[in-house]
């Protein structure tokens, strides 16, 4: 009898260890897949941030390239806008000289060119009032938030104001 308690009692230690020992890889197997499922959720947020830098690296080129040329185009409108008031104060005894149609010339070749490139006037005279695109240079009769002159015009390049417009802005006041 002594024999069969011997041979029971390292049954059941040996049973014990056996369930202690089934309980252990179960417990590795979910920790080892919580850890992958960690790495896996790691893994795809590197991947999305990566893919978020590439799109955003690729925007920022495009502005990059799209307005490379943006102080150049603005070193210009100086020019453009002497040229213009030259042109616009011509006499009339002038007009149909040769170097006159030439300077003509040179100012519709340029503004082609800059044009070409993404500039546009900003339209002033008779719209409401757009701090955006407007520079309030002072006020006058006239109707009440409404551009009613233009002192110096406005440009856009491509969708990005590069001078606004220096305007002259109604105050509600009747004009005379």
């Amino acid at each position: 009898m002594e024999r069969e308690h011997r041979e029971r009692k390292p049954k059941a230690e040996t049973e014990e260890v056996v369930d202690a020992d089934s309980e252990s890889p179960k417990r590795l197997l979910e920790e080892q897949t919580a850890k992958a499922e960690g790495y896996l959720n790691s893994w795809k947020r590197s991947q999305a941030d990566f893919e978020n830098y590439k799109k955003r690296a690729e925007q920022e080129r495009q502005e990059t390239s799209a307005y490379a040329n943006a102080t150049l185009v603005s070193s210009l409108l100086p020019v453009l806008d002497d040229l213009e008031r030259a042109l616009d104060t011509l006499d009339a005894s002038v007009a149909g000289l040769t170097w006159i149609e030439g300077i003509k010339l040179v100012y519709r070749k340029l503004a082609a060119t800059l044009e070409s490139q993404g500039l546009r006037v900003i339209q002033s005279t008779g719209v409401t009032f757009d701090p955006k695109f407007h520079e309030a240079m002072m006020q006058v009769p006239g109707p009440e938030g409404k551009v009613v002159g233009e002192l110096q015009k406005g440009y856009t390049l491509r969708d990005r104001v590069l001078r606004p417009a220096m305007v002259k802005v109604g105050n509600g006041e009747p004009a005379e």
